[in-house]
């Protein structure tokens, strides 16, 4: 008999920005990610040239209708194969699917008082089609694509003013989709605002002059926090019954070595990352993390009322990603390695991926304990798998026992931390589906059970070919993970 729960929700996840492409039809506006350049040759190792991002840059973009080198405009065209893609996904079993709603389809600007009919007739139709197969969705409001013109007439979430705009957005979406979606999340990987400022948080290093550009990630922050909290209380009153999540990256850090500088060091690390889900739900700033700012000068500024705001607006569960664990050392000298948009020291216990992420299944497992333990919320992970390149066979199978390595070894885990006591309700790998790459936005770090033809220059048929992974993760389901060979 399975640990996990009868009604444990497995499925899969995706994000507007990598898959739907369909970037300047039926009135959608620019998003931060249509700005996004292909950079098929940057060094795993150099997330500083990932995360670069100028004015200049920007406008270079917004004066061309190429998709080529813009990868993220044409995704997988989502937006025109979505019942041949949630028909796979039932195929597979799904319980469940995570996708996100892209604000710049439903106001092309952001500041529109009134939403794009087109833009709600699309996930409508990609509501009902879930409702078909009896697939329950988990809609993250903000992944990665806010309206572009947001960006550049506020620096992004910099300006307060994006909170009402944000709220009018949320309110749009509790009214028109209710009926369909019980579990919410407001902010995808909300702690990656300092990791890649622009991409989550649409704001430009260049247009930082009154201020630091840390200055400017903590101001953000702290509006989304508010408006997370404002949307949590509004989608509570709309849709009774509702669930709305905060979203973490789950940054698991080792120390190197008992030295009690790497332990420090460590220390420092996984409790900057909570202070993220710790705000969201225990409704307050962690005193340690708040004096931390203050002491760098970079504490955002508040008003009257945005404490209570928080503790009023608190998270019902958390949701998070875990690809990799992390190590740190006070030794600069130790070789580094490539994570999920950050480095740090290699783990000489650990093997890595292709693109150097180093594959720690057990940290899974400490993961949910540390969070459970410390939350006492039910769990829920949204994102966890490895990019990989794949190759179809002459016959056109694909083989990726790598992947099914993976996925396995984290499910194995996962299910030794419910044994223990975690309360865990779902499992949404990322990702089902073959989509555009968040940092170099290439095809060719493939993630899903679905193949997708299509290369990093775009070129392909868009034939969808389900992997040997899909057959597995299929028996997966089918046997609420007791069976994983």
């Amino acid at each position: 008999m399975s640990v996990l729960r009868d009604d444990f929700l497995w499925g899969g996840a995706i994000a507007a920005n990598q898959v739907e492409g369909a970037w300047n039809l039926d009135g959608k506006g620019l998003s931060v990610a249509d700005v996004a350049v292909f950079k098929p040759n940057l060094d795993v190792t150099d997330y500083a040239g990932h995360n670069t991002v100028t004015t200049a840059m920007i406008e270079t973009a917004m004066a061309t209708d190429d998709a080529k080198d813009y990868p993220k405009r044409r995704g997988i065209d989502f937006y025109h194969h979505y019942e041949e893609d949630i028909a796979l996904f039932a195929e597979m079993g799904f319980k469940t699917l995570r996708l996100s709603i892209a604000w710049s389809r439903l106001f092309p600007t952001g500041e529109e008082e009134v939403a794009n009919v087109a833009g709600l007739a699309f996930y409508k139709k990609v509501f009902e089609e879930l409702k078909k197969h009896d697939i329950e969705p988990i809609v993250t409001l903000s992944h990665y694509e806010m309206p572009l013109a947001l960006s550049l007439k506020y620096n992004g979430w910099v300006d307060r003013a994006v909170i009402s705009h944000f709220t009018r957005f949320a309110e749009c979406c509790f009214e028109a989709f209710g009926q369909y979606v019980t579990y919410w999340l407001t902010f995808n990987e909300i702690d990656s605002v300092g990791r890649h400022p622009f991409t989550t948080a649409g704001i430009i290093p260049d247009q930082c002059q009154a201020y630091s550009l840390e200055k400017a990630v903590y101001q953000a922050l702290h509006h989304q926090y508010l408006a997370a909290a404002i949307a949590t209380q509004k989608c509570h009153q709309m849709i009774p019954g509702s669930q709305v999540g905060s979203m973490l990256t789950k940054l698991t850090t080792y120390p190197h070595t008992c030295h009690p500088e790497d332990v420090a060091l460590a220390l420092a690390q996984n409790l900057d990352n909570y202070s993220h889900s710790d705000i969201q739900i225990f409704g307050k700033y962690p005193v340690l993390h708040l004096k931390r700012l203050q002491a760098k000068g970079v504490a955002p500024d508040m008003e009257a009322g945005d404490e209570e705001l928080l503790a009023n607006g608190r998270a019902d569960y958390l949701a998070f990603s875990y690809y990799m664990s992390r190590t740190e050392s006070a030794d600069p000298e130790l070789e580094k390695t490539a994570g999920n948009t950050i480095m740090s020291v290699k783990n000489p216990y650990l093997a890595s991926t292709d693109w150097g992420w180093q594959i720690d299944p057990v940290g899974l497992r400490i993961s949910l304990l540390e969070l459970y333990d410390r939350y006492q919320v039910p769990l829920i992970i949204v994102e966890n798998g490895m990019g990989a390149k794949d190759t179809i066979e002459a016959d056109g199978s694909i083989h990726d026992p790598y992947r099914i390595s993976y996925l396995k070894a984290h499910i194995e885990e996962m299910k030794k931390a419910v044994a223990m006591g975690v309360d865990l309700f779902g499992y949404t790998s990322w990702a089902p589906i073959d989509l555009i790459s968040v940092s170099t936005s290439q095809m060719s770090k493939r993630y899903g059970y679905i193949y997708v033809d299509q290369d990093d220059l775009g070129k392909g048929s868009l034939e969808r070919r389900p992997k040997d992974s899909f057959y597995w993760y299929q028996k997966v389901i089918q046997s609420n993970g007791d069976e994983l060979d």
